[in-house]
């Protein structure tokens, strides 16, 4: 966009409301702000069984019988997912397991 100004003096300046045409953009960057952050608590050779049930009971409000799977599998599995959510959440979540001595990471849902 822009002005042209005309070649006699007393002319006014024309300016041309079209907008400027622009590419479309190239790339296979894909947008989904839709895509949880998942959090995932990792087995790990120091934490007790029922401490870490009583963890998640406590963190996330869960049900004996709920954090009790989530422990059995962060157990046998190695790792279970425990939360999903925005970002600044899973990143909360992390950060009270970690004061909790558990360990654990967020990752972006596939």
């Amino acid at each position: 966009m822009g002005c042209v100004v005309g070649t006699s003096s007393s002319a006014a300046p024309s300016c041309s409301t079209a907008p400027d045409v622009l590419d479309a953009p190239v790339g296979q960057e894909e947008v989904s702000a839709d895509r949880p952050w998942l959090v995932i608590v990792w087995n790990d050779p120091i934490n007790l069984m029922s401490y870490v049930t009583f963890v998640f009971q406590k963190l996330f409000g869960y049900s004996k019988e709920k954090a009790t799977r989530l422990m059995l599998d962060v157990h046998e599995k190695g790792k279970a997912v425990v939360s999903s959510g925005t970002r600044e959440r899973a990143e909360m979540d992390v950060f009270r397991l970690h004061e909790h001595g558990l360990w654990a990471t967020m990752e972006r849902q596939a």
